[in-house]
């Protein structure tokens, strides 16, 4: 059986304020969880051809945080097309629910 761990966890801010408003409002959200993946990349050291899925946690998977936000950041991120996403939408408990559903994959 292969080894596997969860290394380190980041999260974005909160949202992206009103349309021309907020300091996010420019940022399109696949870009933005893009960067966090990058960062997260960056800060551990993890070659990104060994990561096999990234699990996100988005409440409101409509609009432009659409379309499976995690596989579309990955790609966004400039990851290997290898690399899988999910999001996941709990509410409020999105985030801790994507922590409980990559442990389960470990």
């Amino acid at each position: 059986m292969a080894i596997a761990y969860i290394i380190d966890a980041v999260r974005t801010p909160r949202g992206r304020g009103k349309i021309g408003k907020g300091a996010l409002s420019h940022i399109h959200p696949q870009e933005l969880l893009a960067q966090a993946l990058n960062r997260l990349a960056e800060r551990t050291g993890i070659d990104k051809r060994d990561v096999e899925d990234v699990v996100a946690g988005c409440v409101t998977q409509a609009k432009d945080q659409g379309a499976d936000i995690a596989r579309m950041a990955v790609l966004a991120a400039g990851w290997p097309d290898e690399v899988t996403g999910v999001a996941l939408n709990r509410f409020c408990g999105s985030g801790v629910q994507a922590v409980n559903f990559a442990a389960m994959g470990v």
